[in-house]
């Protein structure tokens, strides 16, 4: 890769997958010779070392690498399990978009690409009246939106998406999470209203497929996300 990059990878919702697409992506580009990292903007429910940003290196397969330890990756990790804004009000601090922004900066030092998971959806507060779409929309970061096929995906994705375009962000695609077994006409259809709204808001139409994961077979390595670089 010539240029840097960064892709901010967000959700329709908490709990729907971003920490396992977001370590199968970096293991995809790794294996591509790619010097990719992945990196928290906040962690909340635990202490020391970012959970999520441990999972980016099991699935990886990797160690943790020094930025993991100096908390470049993830610069704020809160022990209570709650909105970040809250977290941090209950320890004492506030979060500081700043120091989330420098420790991009930082890795782009030493990487190639970026990977920065969001905590929960878009409209997450970081602070009291400061949301994740409004750091994002702020850094101008291209979103990789993680969805699925459970019931009520179709309102919350276009909800993100339209959340996108009045912000005047740009949308890499959609990863399509398919860790719960759905009517197969409920998948298919699902899928094709993904990519009528993408192109609809002037997106390209990238819908990522992301099968449900058998640790035998290991099928995360089979996706392919060359489009979302594109």
């Amino acid at each position: 890769m010539k240029n840097l990059k960064i892709l901010a990878v967000t959700g329709i919702d908490t709990d729907i997958g971003k920490t396992i697409v977001t370590g199968v992506m970096a293991r995809f580009f790794l294996d591509r010779n790619i010097r990719v990292i992945t990196q928290k903007i906040v962690q909340t429910g635990c202490f020391g070392i970012s959970e999520d940003i441990e999972s980016h290196r099991q699935i990886m397969g990797i160690d943790i690498v020094p930025e993991d330890r100096d908390s470049t990756t993830c610069p704020y990790v809160f022990p209570v399990a709650c909105s970040p804004h809250l977290a941090a009000r209950l320890e004492g601090q506030e979060i500081d978009c700043g120091v989330i922004r420098q420790a991009t900066q930082r890795l782009l030092d030493t990487f190639d690409l970026v990977l920065l998971e969001g905590a929960g959806g878009l409209s997450v507060p970081l602070t009291a009246d400061y949301t994740t779409l409004d750091y994002l929309e702020e850094q101008q970061y291209p979103i990789v939106l993680v969805s699925s096929s459970r019931l009520g995906s179709i309102n919350h994705t276009l909800n993100a998406l339209e959340l996108a375009k009045r912000r005047n962000m740009s949308v890499a695609g959609i990863v399509y999470n398919r860790f719960e077994e759905t009517d197969p006409r409920i998948s298919l259809e699902s899928k094709e209203v993904f990519r009528h709204y993408l192109v609809k808001y002037g997106y390209k139409d990238c819908v990522i497929d992301f099968p449900v994961l058998d640790k035998k077979n290991d099928n995360g390595r089979l996706v392919d996300f060359s489009d979302l670089l594109l």
